[in-house]
């Protein structure tokens, strides 16, 4: 079975959770990440096709999941049912998920936020409810881009401005002390990383 090398502010994941890995030749970080990207390319080819407006429901969210990691866990696109070093408690994820949803349809529907801020927004409620055993950093991503493409028809905000947010370096350590901060209820961090200026 393989051993993650877990970078600061990744979500370990369990035995149970570890044994959902599809492929057992997989044995190595680097082998897991290169499987989990492949998977996350076809994922995001998926999304360029779909047609599909609701990107804002519990649904999509779920299927979204499944896509990107559906062909490496078997997990993939269901909700944790462990406790972890981040987010909500299990059996709230559902509620919490909903809530965040419907939230950022509100935003969009009234014109709350600029659409850039109303997806940063989105994404740091995503990675504070964290519905799924892994890889919620990229799902939350992934869905607050789509929010942006589907509904406001605007570009992708750059998460990585060239580095690789799955390692750590100074842009991950950024991301990460950002995601905190707005867990403190301070948003300006993360609206910095992603190059935005909040609304006065």
């Amino acid at each position: 079975m393989i051993a993650p090398d877990y970078p600061d502010g990744a979500t370990p994941l369990d035995l149970n959770e570890l044994a959902g890995l599809k492929h057992r030749h997989i044995t190595t970080q680097a082998e897991l990440d290169e499987l989990e990207q492949a998977n996350i390319t076809s994922g995001l080819l998926w999304l360029s096709r779909t047609r599909r407006k609701d990107v804002l429901t519990p649904g999509f969210a779920v299927e979204l999941h499944r896509r990107l990691f559906g062909d490496v866990w078997t997990w993939a696109g269901t909700f944790r049912t462990t406790g972890k070093n981040i987010g909500v408690d299990p059996v709230q994820i559902g509620v919490q998920l909903r809530a965040a949803l419907d939230d950022a349809l509100y935003w969009v529907d009234r014109d709350t936020y600029a659409p850039l801020e109303a997806a940063i927004r989105l994404h740091h409620r995503m990675v504070f409810i964290h519905p799924f055993a892994n890889g919620n950093g990229r799902h939350a991503r992934i869905l607050a881009d789509a929010m942006l493409e589907k509904l406001y028809g605007v570009g992708p905000v750059d998460w990585t401005a060239g580095a690789d947010l799955l390692k750590m370096n100074e842009r991950r350590a950024a991301y990460i002390s950002a995601l905190k901060a707005a867990d403190r209820h301070d948003i300006g961090p993360l609206l910095a990383f992603a190059r935005l200026t909040g609304k006065p």
